[in-house]
């Protein structure tokens, strides 16, 4: 391997080489971990396993969609409600004013 006569360099160049030296690292410790991930999920598949089977890894969860809305402002359609959570501030005054939850049905 070849030395470098570090103190040739300015400070300029030196961080320069500190820099390249962290990404390389780091380059080089990304390899090495995606060849031992890759041997190990080869090894897993060759007994008949998946890698999460043999780690209890979760599968990945699936984000929440958005429920449909059940309720819907008379008045102003655009403003809804699933039903779920807090309610909106006009199902409570529909809801104070006499009104039924029915009332509002889509």
């Amino acid at each position: 391997m070849a030395k470098i006569d570090l103190s040739k360099l300015d400070l300029d160049e030196l961080k320069s080489l500190q820099k390249d030296v962290a990404k390389a690292i780091d380059q080089y410790e990304a390899k090495k971990r995606k060849e031992a991930l890759d041997a190990v999920e080869a090894l897993a598949r060759e007994k008949g396993f998946t890698l999460s089977e043999l780690t209890g890894a979760a599968p990945a969860k699936k984000t929440k969609s958005a429920l449909p809305p059940k309720y819907k402002h008379p008045e102003n359609p655009a403003l809804t409600w699933s039903g779920r959570g807090r309610q909106p501030g006009w199902i409570k005054e529909g809801l104070e004013s006499g009104k039924s939850l029915d009332d509002f049905l889509i």
